[in-house]
């Protein structure tokens, strides 16, 4: 499933349009001043997230009562709705673009209300456009690919509708949006393996390991890192780790893939290996035949004590394994 698919209609990101922002706190950036406008209270924040999502179409007034007040509206619901409704219309900031005279944000229906962008950006377009280039470019250009996803990634202000997720509208998009985050973060970062970059992803890649312990791409990214940067063992470890987290959490073992790169890295599968940055270069000037020996042996050790500390771990989470089911003596 494609995490591009969005409700708002993708277009060009023009420099002084007004901007609705999405990802982070809620807010809106007037195009003519460049000024953050951000909604005072928590549920015109949630109003305002809710018609930005649904731009273009037309909101119930029931959906809108039940986004702000869940199943406990006041008894002055309709009332109440209208009277936020026209606080966020104050807020707004004067459209900008050809034909701004005769727009109006928010339209007023017999059944509901809308929001027409005009001629208005969002954040949430300008990061899908950029996480789309970026993928797009991962298999020919990994260093533009990475610079584009860097790039959609600096647009996050903190968590999608942060403080606004109030409702139903509210809590699917910020999870579609936070979805669309960790797609382009994992993106980012095979990017980065492809550009040899395997040393300085580590540290990331742990930190996401860690807050996102059931994601096994995350740690299927580390395992490379790790093997390419000569940490067989850790990156064995790191399988063990989301095996366990997995079995612990969800009762399940780790997927084909995750499971398919444990295998290639215990055995040192050829297309493990991180790209080759000067190969003229390094034809070049072949080390000398002593040097290339002692370095095999280096390598055939380093091979067997990997095994070797595998095969203990997995011996040890037998023997666990096997303990936990004895009866109580």
């Amino acid at each position: 499933m494609s995490v591009l698919g969005e409700p708002l209609r993708s277009r060009p990101h023009v420099a002084g349009s007004t901007e609705f922002r999405l990802l982070g706190p809620v807010g809106i950036r007037d195009g003519a001043t460049g000024a953050d406008i951000v909604p005072p209270g928590s549920k015109q924040r949630a109003l305002l997230a809710a018609f930005v999502t649904h731009a273009g179409t037309l909101l119930s007034a029931d959906r809108l009562t039940e986004e702000l007040w869940g199943s406990a509206p006041p008894t002055n619901a309709p009332n109440a709705l209208q009277a936020h409704v026209g606080r966020l219309r104050r807020l707004l900031p004067a459209p900008q673009g050809p034909g701004a005279g005769d727009h109006e944000w928010i339209s007023t229906l017999p059944t509901g209300y809308l929001l027409r962008l005009g001629h208005a950006t969002t954040d949430v377009q300008h990061f899908g456009r950029l996480s789309a280039e970026g993928r797009a470019a991962l298999a020919s250009d990994p260093g533009r690919a990475a610079g584009l996803l860097r790039h959609a990634l600096s647009l996050w202000r903190g968590p999608a509708l942060q403080d606004s997720r109030t409702g139903p509208i509210g809590a699917i998009e910020a999870d579609r949006l936070e979805e669309m985050r960790l797609c382009t973060l994992e993106a980012l970062y095979e990017a980065s393996l492809r550009c040899a970059q395997h040393g300085e992803i580590i540290g990331e890649l742990e930190k996401l390991t860690a807050a996102h312990p059931l994601r096994e791409r995350f740690y299927d990214l580390l395992m490379v890192s790790l093997y390419r940067s000569g940490r067989q063992a850790e990156a064995l470890g790191v399988y063990e780790r989301a095996r366990r987290r997995l079995a612990d959490a969800l009762g399940i073992q780790p997927g084909p893939a995750l499971s398919g790169r444990m295998e290639a890295i215990l055995h040192h599968s050829p297309g493990l290996g991180a790209p080759a940055d000067e190969p003229a270069a390094a034809s070049a000037h072949p080390r000398p035949a002593a040097a290339r020996n002692l370095g095999d042996e280096v390598a055939r050790l380093q091979h067997r004590i990997d095994e070797l500390v595998w095969e203990q771990r997995e011996l040890v989470r037998r023997f666990d394994s096997v303990v936990a089911r004895l009866p109580d003596l």
